[in-house]
């Protein structure tokens, strides 16, 4: 049913059933209701996110999303992303630690690791602008080759902006999904990267899905974006209809210009969370960057607000959790090992 038949629910006082029922009936929450919901109070916080935990229900069930990454080229990025201490006006300050292109065999054995943490998925991420056809291309293809071979873990790849030829060649070796953020929404973009466009970030999605991969699709919240900014960002990236969403919380690093910016809270997240399930109904959703840092006591939370998915092991340049303190979170939660 097209969302255009579909009566806009009404915000009501309640558990929010019937916006619940409006988008698994095929309703979209348009910028202005994700804006009014991401505005309510904290107290409608667990309202909000039953609808949420409903819609995901629906849609995706209780099946959990696990995946890994690793930083396969660290440091030394030209970009000016103000919240990444991968960035060549950053690094140093945030003490970031530098290394060239891993070799396909230091690529197959970090696979090996993350399938050892119960990851389906392995991101082959690399800190750059983006990458074209040559050399270094031709060396994560051999890495993702190996990684297919074993068959143990499915490879994807985080390279930055790119184009058709490259993704073709990707999807030839063996990618199944091509890791690409927007970051935020395109009215906040520069204010937090002046070194690359959106639309770079729109189109590399685009050019994906158009090699036949899968697309993991999302960005950061928290970074100073208005509540307007943050529902646009929400319709924007399902404007791309991504298979996968991570959603970051801004962790604060030392040296970085967003290091001063006053973290989210817990139940706000969650409520972010919940919103981003509603908007996106069909998407693998998981939280990866802030998990640990900002929901901290209310991890759990994150699957009752319409998560299915969470990243484990560490992050690009901040710790995450153990993977025995991760299995005891799943196996209380009575969601499976």
């Amino acid at each position: 049913m097209a969302g255009s038949t579909i009566t806009t629910p009404r915000i009501s006082e309640g558990p929010l059933l019937e916006l619940a029922e409006f988008v698994i009936q095929g309703g979209e929450v348009d910028v202005s209701l994700a804006e009014q919901l991401l505005g309510l109070p904290e107290s409608r916080a667990y309202d909000l996110m039953y609808a949420a935990y409903l819609v995901k229900r629906h849609f995706v069930g209780d099946a959990l999303h696990r995946c890994g990454i690793v930083n396969i080229k660290s440091g030394n990025c030209g970009e000016d992303c103000g919240f990444c201490a991968q960035s060549v006006f950053y690094q140093t300050a945030a003490g970031t630690k530098t290394y060239n292109l891993m070799s396909p065999d230091q690529m197959a054995q970090a696979a090996r690791e993350a399938t050892a943490y119960g990851s389906s998925n392995f991101g082959l991420v690399a800190a750059w602008k983006g990458i074209k056809k040559g050399p270094q291309l031709d060396q994560i293809c051999e890495g993702i080759r190996r990684i297919r071979a074993e068959g143990r873990i499915l490879p994807d790849v985080s390279l930055g902006v790119a184009g058709r030829e490259e993704m073709q060649q990707l999807k030839e070796a063996g990618c199944v999904v091509y890791h690409h953020n927007l970051e935020t929404s395109e009215s906040f973009y520069k204010q937090v990267c002046t070194t690359r466009d959106w639309r770079e970030n729109y189109d590399t999605v685009r050019y994906a899905k158009e090699a036949g991969m899968e697309v993991c699709c999302g960005g950061i919240l928290g970074m100073g974006e208005t509540l307007r900014q943050r529902a646009e960002f929400m319709r924007e990236v399902a404007t791309l209809r991504p298979e996968h969403i991570p959603v970051n919380f801004l962790v604060s690093v030392h040296g970085t210009p967003l290091a001063g910016k006053e973290p989210l809270k817990p139940m706000e997240c969650l409520m972010a969370l919940a919103v981003f399930r509603l908007t996106n109904p069909t998407s693998d959703i998981f939280v990866a960057g802030g998990r640990v840092q900002q929901l901290r006591q209310l991890q759990p939370f994150l699957f009752m607000a319409g998560a299915n998915g969470m990243m484990v092991g560490n992050y690009l340049t901040t710790p995450g959790r153990t993977k025995d303190q991760d299995e005891e979170l799943v196996r209380d939660l009575g969601l499976g090992t």
